[in-house]
């Protein structure tokens, strides 16, 4: 067990050695070669970039450079990323048979790889990180140390300031203290509803019970959603900590992670966190030498979707299917196994020390009026810069898309952006400088969720896309009240009947209908928020559904039975391309004669279309 002068020793000697990690200016001939080795580069050959440097470093005898596994630097479309500290070097896209060349080149010959640089979405080439337009309005608290240190390495934490908010809170501030802190922050929950996380802890604190928990959700089921995944790959101790002081601020004194073992990068490390800690003293009984004691174990999910509603993880944690209680009673007052339970998610926890260290008013002046500090979002989708973005709350979506994310590849037109997942909604391009926080979101008729953030070009047809986000709703309902189970696999049978070209106007206003009872009626924040996408489509972009249901046409192509595929007879040369792809026969005609395609037989898979050299056959 580590006493606080002993963590502090450890601290100051770490902090010192790894000024470079951060200090461009640092005075050092030491070196640090940092790899990503989160899920995204892991998956890209990251692990065997890392034992193909050491080892070639060992071979050379080179001994002041120094190879770190780190976890994501938040830019995933250029990885796998090196970067090499002190100088900040980025270098993209590295694999193994490039090591060799960034030792040789880099390390013994002071020169940059210039093949290897990164460049922006202008061609403009990058010799630094802070110097892409990704980072320039990002600011990164929940993924400050991501990235940066190595998270299976416990000194490291400890050296940027890690436990020294736990330290404080221990020896400095009573229960009360820690909550007023937190809430004079004006932290709301990252995990979606954005409900006030002091209030929360508030109320847990005033329950009356013997025994109390701390439960941290890590359940991220949103497609495309990785941004809880990434702080637990990247900085597990950060959880663990905030964890810890939840549960001195309420009077408990056991903490659950429920993490989906989906993620077992994120499960391998948070172990080794957890058994560090316990070492530490960090964990376990009277830590600091008071007479505070907690412990923290791990829980893993399968994946049910609904397992997200805090409700059902804890009927998972108990060991029953994962299925929403009736509320009230909340959590707060009778949680897991009926005593008074705080959960949060990762995102939320990520904050706490921060908070902590640098004060309520610090963090209070990041964001907005009703929406304090900053958001993690997965960009993903019809976006150049795919990756883990953090930004001050009120930043605009045009800024997320445009300045951050790059654009639009391929030159298309943005149409829409989809927030929070299957629960939220489409914001199409009218409300592109729309502050991205809880209100604003609402108002539109979206929702924060926990952060994922799909961009969509003008390629996507929107009734297609309500499609399959309520097709995903629909498989992953628990099935415990009618309306969801019931109500979402109709509407979802009305959309794939326009879909497939045998929708009426009546459908349309059918959708609507259920769309808005179920909202209404469902038991849990899934089943009262499936509808989200559809009515958000059905708002914005209605002329597209009834060119489905009165045109019959998908002006985006997408809708295989309502594109009408066509050879254009003063293009097509007879060189006969397309009737030896086409999987089923259905195109005739003579070499060197325009040919026809026989639409009774026609799939419409548009494998002629990607085919034709000449360009003469079209959705």
């Amino acid at each position: 067990m580590k006493t606080i002068e002993e963590i502090e020793k450890i601290r100051s000697q770490k902090r010192e050695e790894l000024d470079l990690r951060v200090n461009i200016n640092a005075k050092t001939r030491e070196k640090h070669i940092l790899v990503c080795q989160g899920t995204g580069c892991t998956s890209s050959k990251s692990p065997q970039i890392i034992e193909k440097f050491r080892e070639i470093l060992k071979e050379k005898g080179i001994e002041n450079v120094r190879v770190i596994r780190t976890g994501c630097f938040g830019l995933c479309a250029k990885g796998p990323i090196v970067i090499i500290r002190p100088e900040d070097t980025f270098y993209a896209m590295v694999t193994p048979e490039d090591c060799e060349e960034i030792i040789n080149t880099h390390i013994i010959e002071g020169k940059k790889v210039e093949r290897l640089l990164c460049r922006d979405i202008d061609k403009t080439m990058v010799e630094r990180l802070d110097e892409l337009n990704f980072y320039k309005k990002q600011k990164r608290i929940a993924l400050k140390n991501c990235g940066v240190i190595d998270p299976e390495n416990i000194d490291e934490y400890i050296a940027f300031d890690g436990y020294k908010a736990l330290e404080k809170v221990l020896t400095q501030m009573s229960q009360d203290e820690v909550i007023q802190e937190v809430t004079n922050s004006g932290l709301r929950g990252r995990g979606g509803a954005g409900f006030p996380t002091g209030k929360k802890w508030s109320f847990t604190k005033m329950a009356e019970s013997e025994q109390k928990y701390v439960v941290c959700n890590a359940d991220e089921g949103d497609p495309g959603a990785f941004m809880d995944r990434s702080i637990l790959e990247g900085d597990p101790h950060c959880v663990l900590e905030a964890m810890e002081i939840a549960g001195y601020s309420i009077g408990a004194n056991q903490g659950y992670i429920y993490v989906r073992a989906e993620y077992p990068i994120a499960v391998h490390r948070l172990t080794i966190a957890i058994n560090q800690a316990r070492e530490y003293g960090l964990l376990g009984k009277n830590i600091f030498g008071t007479d505070f004691s907690f412990d923290i174990q791990i829980r893993l999910g399968a994946g049910a979707f609904v397992c997200g509603e805090e409700t059902a993880l804890l009927e998972s944690i108990e060991g029953r299917r994962g299925q929403p209680r009736v509320k009230p009673p909340f959590p707060a007052n009778k949680g897991l196994w009926g005593k008074p339970t705080l959960i949060n998610n990762v995102e939320t926890y990520a904050n706490i020390t921060k908070i902590i260290l640098n004060g309520a008013n610090w963090y209070n002046q990041i964001g907005t009026e009703k929406s304090k500090g900053t958001k993690v979002f997965a960009l993903g989708g019809n976006v150049n810069n795919i990756g883990l973005v953090e930004v001050p709350m009120g930043t605009t979506l045009r800024e997320i898309v445009f300045d951050i994310g790059g654009g639009i590849p391929n030159g298309r037109e943005f149409k829409a952006a989809q927030t929070g997942g299957p629960s939220g909604g489409c914001i199409p391009k009218e409300h592109l400088d729309t502050p991205i926080d809880y209100e604003s979101l609402s108002e539109i008729g979206s929702m924060m969720g926990s952060g994922g953030l799909i961009v969509m070009d003008d390629s996507k047809c929107m009734v297609n896309i309500a499609k399959f986000y309520l097709d995903f709703t629909v498989s992953e309902s628990c099935g415990k009240c009618t309306p969801c189970r019931i109500g979402t696999k109709r509407m979802l049978e009305i959309l794939e009947r326009i879909c497939d070209g045998n929708g009426s106007e009546e459908d349309l206003y059918k959708l609507e209908r259920l769309a808005i009872d179920i909202k209404r009626s469902a038991i849990c924040g899934l089943g009262q928020t499936a509808p989200n996408p559809v009515l958000s489509t059905l708002k914005y972009f209605r002329d597209e559904y009834r060119e489905h249901v009165l045109a019959y046409e998908c002006r985006a192509l997408e809708c295989k039975a309502l594109a009408k595929i066509e050879i254009n007879p003063e293009k097509c040369k007879g060189c006969g391309m397309c009737k030896k792809v086409c999987p089923v026969g259905a195109i005739s005609g003579e070499v060197r004669q325009p040919h026809k395609i026989d639409p009774s037989i026609c799939i419409k898979c548009g494998s002629c279309v990607q085919k034709c050299p000449f360009k003469a056959i079209s959705r």
